[in-house]
């Protein structure tokens, strides 16, 4: 019969990444409820998720976290403060709004990982964008995220970004994907070209080198079609979008 003591460890350890969450969650809250995020995207919470969606990809406080193409910082809000205290933000890609910002004072604790913005190009009979090339210039990362991104590039440039997102996490990292849902095998069209297919993104993203680790329904949305372009009125904020994680071995 195990000692009594020995059980209240195993116990103690066994909720340890519950407790820690828990204490993160608080922090995500306090994020939310910042006066420096517009009306535009508090009302987004819902639909978004991000505390739910967080903790699915496993974020900690004391992580060196990477984001991909932040955009206007919808995620960055929330991330930046949150890791301030133990952790790491860094963004790349597409950060001009971002660096923006962090000359203004919003965002002080984030760091820009550079990228040659004349690395985009349009790729060839399509509106998604190539990229000529990248190297991000950051090592030993232990989540990799982004939202909604990968439907603008090209397969190629898709797997120059998952072949550095490879190489920059730590043996152990993770990496996080959102994007719309198009219906298996689907060719391009002009109402889904916003959305990918997310048995051909896990196929992508394993043959950088990823072990596919798990999907979440967080983003499941049964009354999305999968017919109609993602900025349509009838589907804009509420369509299905998959999500995945992914582990470097």
């Amino acid at each position: 019969m195990q000692h009594p003591r020995i059980l209240i460890a195993v116990i103690a350890l066994a909720l340890l990444p519950s407790y820690a969450f828990a204490d993160l969650k608080e922090d995500l809250q306090a994020a939310m409820a910042d006066e420096a995020r517009s009306e535009a995207e508090r009302a987004r919470d819902k639909n978004r998720k991000p505390i739910e969606t967080l903790e699915f990809f496993g974020l900690k406080a004391d992580m060196k976290v990477l984001e991909m193409l932040p955009g206007g910082g919808w995620y960055t809000k929330l991330l930046a403060p949150v890791l301030a205290k133990k952790g790491e933000l860094y963004v790349t890609m597409g950060t001009q709004r971002i660096e923006a910002q962090i000359e203004s004072g919003s965002f002080k604790e984030v760091k820009v990982v550079p990228v040659d913005s004349d690395a985009f190009v349009r790729g060839e009979g399509t509106r998604r964008y190539g990229l000529t090339s990248l190297d991000l210039d950051i090592s030993d990362v232990d989540l990799a995220l982004t939202f909604r991104n990968l439907h603008n590039f090209t397969p190629s440039a898709r797997d120059m970004m998952n072949k550095q997102v490879f190489k920059v996490l730590k043996s152990g990292g993770h990496y996080g994907v959102i994007d719309h849902t198009r219906r298996h095998m689907q060719k391009d069209n002009d109402e889904n070209w916003r959305r990918m297919d997310p048995v051909k993104m896990i196929e992508e993203i394993e043959s950088a080198g990823f072990k596919f680790v798990g999907a979440s329904d967080l983003h499941y949305r049964a009354d999305d079609e999968l017919v109609y372009e993602v900025g349509r009125r009838s589907v804009s904020g509420n369509t299905d979008r998959f999500t995945l994680l992914f582990e470097k071995p």
